[in-house]
């Protein structure tokens, strides 16, 4: 075999590599095992101390947690905003599964926190943390069954998972933030004027939205809302048309797509992969399993495992049973059924909230252990009954 012809098939076995869905997720996975095989190893010591280290005036921590993640929630709000205007939520009807399922896989799971947490008003602060679904473990794990689980399905899963990032964007905004700077918050409203000027005129280059979109970060960062809430904003007001007054024109060369084409590959591959490998560390030395009954790691744990099963699940029968919708194209109930198990997977957004909640670090490791219990257990029953009932019903709707 020649060595142009090797260098060609391994280009595009790499391509099609980081082309495949389920390849964020398995980095994501790896880097989340690596990070808790460090933490407890003799190179725990120096994990540790390296997250703590002070690059200018923020630890690199704080570097990854409010700057690479702000840029995280960029491509967050670029996705919204693309599948609200011209994408699979661009319509009623097609966001009332998606979207209903959603508010009950945050509902639910916020129910059981608090019901495990009633007595302690400083563990109620964590009741978003199960509330949360981690598109790219999901997405990865539901993309390993190929063909044997229905195109729709996955559509399903991806919008559920976007409607539920834009819940917890909300909730980080509303229920997260600390005592406001008005002056830096008022700079922050000046500049996003700014950008929405910069979209009514008709500016499609993006280097301008970019260029504000960093002292955007630097204003909302001291004003007091977390500083990944500058990706959102910046996010919606990058134009969608290709063409100022011409919505028909083709999107694909719109500053949206081409920001968020250009996005995908370092946030899923680079950025959630460090964010994931900072903070999955959690050290099991001393760890008694008297852990796994506290209320806090049982309402994060319990919360992701049942309250988004029974969160997604039942708002779907509900819907389906009052023939307000149907199930998605060739999916059956235990199909259905695996998907919402896949929605407990909560780990990236999960995690960010839970640090957001509380700043005690042996608090901090319980919501970790929560989060990885109810994930872990999520994605093996998600998976079991995708494999079992992966051949494809032609029920689509249940028959009163």
């Amino acid at each position: 075999m020649s060595s142009t012809s090797a260098q060609g098939r391994n280009r595009s076995t790499l391509r099609h590599f980081l082309d495949n869905e389920a390849s964020g997720g398995v980095i994501l996975m790896a880097v989340a095992v690596l990070a808790m095989l460090i933490s407890n190893s003799p190179l725990a010591e120096g994990y540790f101390q390296a997250l703590h280290i002070h690059i200018g005036p923020l630890s690199l921590q704080h570097w990854i947690n409010d700057a690479f993640m702000a840029v995280f929630f960029l491509l967050v709000g670029l996705e919204i905003k693309r599948e609200m205007l011209d994408g699979q939520l661009s319509s009623w009807s097609r966001r009332i599964l998606p979207g209903a399922a959603a508010a009950g896989g945050m509902l639910v799971p916020a129910l059981f926190h608090v019901f495990f947490n009633w007595s302690d008003p400083a563990a109620l602060r964590g009741w978003a943390i199960p509330t949360a679904t981690d598109i790219a473990f999901a997405l990865g794990v539901i993309s390993l069954f190929g063909s044997r689980v229905p195109a729709s399905l996955k559509i399903f899963l991806a919008a559920l998972a976007i409607i539920d990032d834009l819940g917890a964007v909300i909730v980080i905004a509303l229920f997260y933030t600390a005592d406001l700077n008005i002056l830096a918050l008022s700079g922050a409203a000046v500049v996003i004027g700014n950008l929405l000027i910069f979209n009514r005129m008709g500016v499609r280059a993006l280097w301008p939205y970019l260029a504000l979109g960093a002292a955007l970060w630097i204003l909302v960062f001291a004003s007091g809302v977390h500083a990944t809430m500058a990706g959102v904003m910046l996010a919606l007001t990058i134009p969608l048309e290709a063409t100022p007054g011409r919505p028909e024109a083709d999107h694909a060369a719109s500053p949206l797509h081409r920001l968020e084409h250009s996005l995908h590959k370092p946030v899923a591959f680079v950025i959630v992969p460090i964010f994931g490998f900072a903070n999955a560390g959690v050290s099991f030395t001393g760890l008694s399993t008297a852990v796994f009954a506290e209320p806090l790691t049982m309402g994060v744990a319990t919360g992701l495992l049942l309250g988004k099963l029974i969160g997604v699940l039942g708002v779907v029968a509900v819907l389906v049973r009052l023939d307000l919708a149907d199930l998605p194209a060739n999916a059956s109930w235990g199909q259905m059924t695996g998907t919402a198990f896949l929605c407990g997977i909560g780990f990236t957004m999960s995690l960010f909230i839970g640090l957001l909640a509380f700043d005690d670090p042996a608090t901090q490791e319980n919501v970790k252990i929560g989060i990885l219990l109810g994930s872990v257990a999520s994605g093996i029953l998600g998976a079991t009954f995708l494999m079992l009932f992966g051949r494809r019903s032609k029920r689509v709707r249940v028959q009163p």
